[in-house]
């Protein structure tokens, strides 16, 4: 079973504004309500390309309700642990303003909330596999994600972390089967500027030196990186295709990645779906489908 946590989700208000003028009344041309937030994207996609997983995280309020009902009418298992006061927060993207968004802060979450979330990681088992993806809120230790991994450790069990940072570099010692940080992301880790896919390779297979097994560097037009558990580094351009909507495609190339893998435990073709998932999602309003992924993979592999 795949697990996913979100410590911060959300409703993603999602707007186009034609001719957006400050400091006066606009009006929307288009609008969608979606649940947000990187593990949840990745649960979703997943869910998408018919693999089984369930959502933790911390939900509060009327947003937090529908943020679980969209997510079960997904076919997403939910399985957040609600807290008392507050509020899920609303993030506001705005389309057509050149990717302009606002998000919210979300509930306050107390040791004692995190350590009902442990709880529940402590039933994880040999195979299954942890996604721990996205910003932690303030009320939430800066180490989190070590202290997960640090908890699951000897469960054989098989931890993603898409992140930032110190949260992405603190869990290298744990030996995360995956990390996804972009090209930006690899750079400021490293203090470079990092353009082209063969910029971001020797840096890439740092990364796999400190600890991780795998390290997929997600680079928006130029491509994506591989530095792979079997040694050998793959990398490819972006598939041709529309940008329609890059909000989750980083989200979507984790679990494309996590779906490949499943499926033959080949790095090569685990990389492959990666990136179809990724591109599909880009050139769509929403999260991909099935339909959609494996179309860009079909591209992808007869190029």
């Amino acid at each position: 079973m795949i697990y996913t946590v979100t410590f911060n989700p959300s409703l993603d208000y999602i707007v186009s504004v034609e001719d957006f003028q400050p400091g006066l009344t606009n009006r929307t041309s288009s609008e969608r309500i979606l649940p947000g937030g990187k593990g949840l994207n990745v649960s979703m996609v997943l869910g998408n390309l018919g693999i089984d997983n369930t959502a933790f995280g911390f939900t509060a309020g009327f947003t937090g309700d529908e943020i679980v009902r969209r997510v079960e009418e997904m076919g997403v298992k939910a399985e957040f642990i609600r807290i008392q006061s507050g509020f899920s927060r609303i993030n506001l993207k705005l389309k057509s303003i050149d990717g302009t968004e606002i998000n919210g802060c979300g509930p306050r979450i107390s040791g004692q909330e995190v350590e009902l979330l442990m709880e529940k990681l402590d039933a994880l088992k040999e195979g299954d596999m942890l996604v721990l993806a996205g910003s932690i809120p303030g009320s939430v230790p800066n180490d989190i994600y070590r202290r997960i991994m640090e908890r699951v450790e000897g469960q054989n069990v098989l931890t993603v972390v898409d992140a930032t940072g110190e949260l992405l570099v603190n869990v290298l010692a744990y030996h995360p089967f995956l990390i996804k940080p972009n090209n930006h992301e690899l750079g400021e880790i490293f203090g470079v500027r990092l353009r082209r896919r063969e910029e971001a390779m020797p840096y890439a297979e740092r990364l796999r030196e400190m600890g991780a097994v795998n390290v997929l560097v997600s680079m928006a037009e130029e491509g994506a990186v591989l530095a792979a558990g079997d040694g050998r580094v793959y990398q490819t351009p972006a598939p041709e295709g529309e940008l329609i909507n890059g909000v989750g495609a980083g989200d979507s190339m984790v679990a494309g990645f996590l779906a490949g893998w499943m499926e033959r435990q080949d790095y090569g073709h685990a990389f492959y779906m990666g990136v179809a998932a990724g591109s599909a999602s880009a050139f769509s309003e929403s999260l991909a489908t099935r339909e959609e992924i494996e179309a860009v993979f079909g591209r992808m592999r007869n190029s």
